[in-house]
């Protein structure tokens, strides 16, 4: 059964300021919940692998879900 995973970290894109980020993810493990977060930003902001920091993968319950879409998904 997938589990739901809070990722928090800094992205930085060349010659910008660093950014923090905090993403929910429903995954099966904490590594798939990295690849999704890696391809998400790779697709979206075009920021490459290393230019991500992980700060903490937690494993969070379903009730502690803030992402409104995913907090959608979860009920259902």
């Amino acid at each position: 059964m997938a589990k739901i995973f809070r990722i928090t970290g800094i992205m930085s894109k060349k010659g910008k300021d660093p950014l923090y980020f905090k993403k929910e993810y429903k995954a099966l493990k904490p590594e798939d919940a990295l690849e999704i977060l890696y391809s998400e930003f790779g697709g979206r902001y075009k920021v490459k692998r290393s230019r991500i920091k992980i700060l903490n993968v937690e494993e969070i319950s379903p009730e502690e879900v803030t992402d409104p879409v995913l907090k959608k998904i979860v009920a259902a």
